[in-house]
């Protein structure tokens, strides 16, 4: 299938599912749902951006005026859909309400649209009602398609490429940022076009799930959690934990680690259809609470992945959804004991037919660093 073959099969489907849930339109505006179905990657702009996609008529694309020539360079000027520029003195809530049935009931706007935008449509459109698009549109974007999981796969390795490179960079003496930097500039080097964050949580600061790069001097014995993750090319991300030791870490520290260990590795190999999002969150948080630790495993299990870091399906406690062939997703444990010690191991899976697949292959052992 071609990229424009594709993206029209998306508008189809994406008009179907809204068709079915009773939306009489969708407006989206720029951000990963507008590139999953058009492949255009607009700027957030103050002027509006908006695919205008009624469930009884042809998708159209409203865009300032200055960004017209960009719309129609970009994979939606392939697509055939009518894109309309509009000037700086135009109001382009009214031109699209204008083109809309007036007997509209039910809109549905992108889920991360800007609050001032969403409250122009509901002064253009008084009498239909707004929901929300992403319970059409995140259902569609879970499954990934063959070509998706390729994607994701060459993310993954991109990413596994860089922690495979750690030891140049991780060394007593060191700074947490100067680490940081050097690990930024391999992700780009290893296969990415944008760096979405690097985590390098030392001694103490690794008991942090979400550090933020410091200036503290790393120190022999620190166990250093890195979470690092980038967007390639082709608009997919990667993402992937892994924890390393610089010299011997506390026995304690040990003994947490390899409970961690376990649990990842159950839920990663649990993975398979039907299994509900609450059930694999079970799997290994029971496994961690049975060895004392759960109490320091504060967040949930994982979050869906593809054009962005963190998407549906969410694996979480009471999340009933069903896993399904296609939903790609991170799982990553953690165990963290506040000002002392902290550890995550993340992989991303996507879910087969067949059971799991995970991406990232490098050793989810602790690697200790001499």
């Amino acid at each position: 299938m071609t990229t424009t073959s594709l993206q029209a099969d998306r508008l189809d489907r994406a008009r179907k599912a809204a068709s079915a849930a009773g939306i009489d339109a969708l407006l989206v505006s720029p951000g990963a749902d507008l590139r999953y179905l058009t492949g255009y990657d607009a700027q957030p702009l103050e002027r509006l951006t908006c695919l205008v996609l009624p469930v009884g008529g042809d998708p159209f694309l409203v865009v300032p005026a200055l960004e017209k020539p960009a719309a129609q360079a970009s994979p939606a000027g392939r697509l055939g859909i009518e894109i309309t520029g509009w000037n700086e003195t135009d109001d382009p809530y009214a031109l699209i309400a204008a083109r809309l049935p007036r007997a509209l009931t039910r809109v549905a706007l992108d889920n991360r649209m800007w609050t001032e935008k969403s409250l122009a449509f509901r002064a253009a459109l008084p009498g239909a009602a707004q929901v929300l698009a992403g319970d059409v549109l995140y259902a569609l974007r879970a499954r990934k398609s063959p070509a998706e999981a390729e994607a994701l796969r060459r993310a993954g390795a991109a990413i596994d490429r860089v922690h495979s490179r750690m030891g140049e960079w991780l060394r007593p003496g060191r700074t947490e940022r100067e680490v940081g930097r050097d690990i930024a500039d391999a992700i780009i080097a290893e296969g990415h076009v944008r760096v979405d964050f690097v985590i390098v949580g030392s001694g103490p600061h690794s008991a942090s799930p979400h550090h933020e790069l410091s200036d503290r001097v790393i120190e022999a014995g620190d166990p250093v959690v890195v979470d690092i993750g980038g967007t390639t090319e082709e608009g997919y991300c990667s993402d992937s934990t892994r924890v390393y030791a610089l010299g011997e870490p506390p026995e304690e520290f040990r003994r947490a680690y390899e409970v961690l260990l376990r649990a990842q590795r159950a839920q990663t190999d649990a993975v398979r259809p039907g299994l509900r999002a609450h059930e694999l969150d079970a799997i290994g948080r029971d496994l961690i609470s049975e060895a004392g630790y759960g109490a320091y495993f504060i967040h949930r299990t994982g979050h869906g992945i593809g054009l962005e870091s963190h998407e549906e399906p969410y694996i979480v406690a009471g999340n009933r959804l069903p896993l399904e062939p296609g939903m790609a997703f991170s799982i990553e444990p953690g165990i963290y004991l506040p000002d002392r010690y902290g550890a995550r191991i993340e992989d991303i899976v996507i879910c087969t037919a067949n059971g799991g697949e995970r991406l990232n292959r490098t050793g989810r052992e602790l690697v200790v660093l001499t």
